[in-house]
């Protein structure tokens, strides 16, 4: 992989340990949950708000105005969906936000054995 490419790639997206990481060293991040409803209620992270990708739209303002508080780590099941709402809010000029890498089955598999995994 060429640099350029490496670093684009870590732009868009972050490892489940470092967010694990910068939330025990109290840092300024939102966790967003993409995934639906019936996702979230099979489990979740503390904290994290359930936006589901599709009303993400409906929120641009808010999560604009969240981003300038805190970094947005956008997180869904594998991390595809987050993925693609981290690329959209990028095009709509929100720079502050990152995909979990993964999604919340990586972090049940490499953070937090407690949480479900489906």
């Amino acid at each position: 992989m060429l640099e350029d490419e490496s670093t684009e790639y870590m732009n868009f997206e972050i490892h489940p340990q470092e967010v694990k990481r910068l939330l025990d060293a109290g840092e300024k991040i939102k966790l967003v949950d993409v995934r639906e409803p019936q996702e979230h209620q099979i489990c979740r992270i503390d904290g994290a708000e359930l936006i589901p990708m599709g009303t993400v739209p409906q929120h641009l303002t808010r999560l604009e105005d969240e981003a300038e508080e805190a970094k947005l780590v956008v997180l869904c099941h594998h991390g595809m969906r987050s993925l693609n709402v981290v690329a959209w809010l990028r095009d709509k000029g929100v720079a502050n936000c990152v995909s979990m890498s993964g999604g919340i089955d990586a972090w049940s598999l490499l953070v937090d054995p407690q949480v479900p995994r489906y």
